[in-house]
């Protein structure tokens, strides 16, 4: 059991006031908490204490480590002694505001934030599913630098959503040692059907790791559709659980003897051909 560890996704709808998503939010994990004792690690959705949207970033966003919402994740991660990845909120800053991840450890400290690195900007045709435009970088910065954290004895390389459509990220996270890559997603409803379990899937099999989605409830009603479907993939690339579409709270076993299996099993790292990839990419 030394190499296993119990997460938690909780899938929650987000309504309009911060201060009742976060105390749902606390509450959820408490209670699945109480029921599984063995819980290490609760993963919380992209933007799950507003609503999110352009026209919502400059009126939610909060200082980290110093916000309410900081304030009450380090709190919960203290009272349980567990490890909570804090999906992400919009982080201000100065002038500037990110969409930023916060993970908090057993004893309440920050040890983690990203800022979501790749802002998502689409404009889908009506004939694609969509007729839908977003643009996250008309409001907020991006951020610079990959995250780790150690969750227990395991590197885990952290995403927000659009982070997770760039292999070049997530082979990053491999080269530094990770097993589990953590995607808070609030994903669009129009590309979610093609792209959601194909890219989390691609990312476990390039890097043969575990990769871990949190999703927003799907709510058909609000400005911005989330896709749902939270889900945790294995190393060989199978969906290991998955929600559906509404309020849903999943507790998953992690077995992270598996992403030694699969990688002494198909060697692909060691068969990487570097040299040919440099000689190519200089005459480019």
């Amino acid at each position: 059991m030394a190499n296993r560890l119990t997460l938690a996704l909780l899938q929650l709808p987000v309504g309009p006031e911060v201060a009742e998503n976060v105390r749902r939010a606390v509450d959820v994990v408490r209670q699945l908490k109480a029921a599984n004792p063995q819980l290490e690690l609760a993963v919380l959705p992209e933007s799950f204490n507003a609503p999110y949207g352009q026209e919502h970033f400059p009126k939610f966003a909060e200082p980290v480590p110093d916000g309410p919402t900081c304030r009450a994740l380090s709190q919960l991660a203290g009272e349980l002694a567990i490890y909570v990845i804090g999906g992400s909120i919009v982080e201000r800053e100065g002038d500037k505001l990110y969409n930023t991840c916060t993970v908090w450890a057993p004893n309440g400290g920050l040890v983690g934030r990203h800022r979501k690195i790749h802002l998502f900007t689409m404009d889908i045709e009506p004939e694609n599913g969509g007729g839908v435009q977003f643009d996250e970088a008309a409001v907020l910065t991006p951020g610079s630098e990959p995250t780790v954290v150690r969750i227990g004895k395991q590197k885990v390389g952290i995403g927000i959503c659009h982070d997770k459509r760039f292999e070049e990220l997530a082979r990053i996270y491999r080269n530094m040692g990770c097993s589990m890559l953590v995607y808070p997603s609030a994903f669009c409803i129009c590309q979610g059907p093609m792209h959601w379990e194909l890219l989390q899937r691609a990312r476990a099999t390039d890097n043969q790791v575990f990769v871990v989605t949190c999703s927003p409830a799907r709510n058909n009603m609000s400005g911005y559709v989330a896709y749902g479907h939270s889900m945790v993939v294995n190393p060989w690339a199978q969906v290991q659980r998955e929600a559906g579409e509404g309020c849903e709270f999943i507790v998953e076993e992690i077995d992270f003897d598996m992403v030694e299996q699969v990688r002494r099993q198909i060697p692909i790292f060691e068969q990487r051909r570097t040299d040919v990839y440099a000689s190519a990419r200089s005459e480019l």
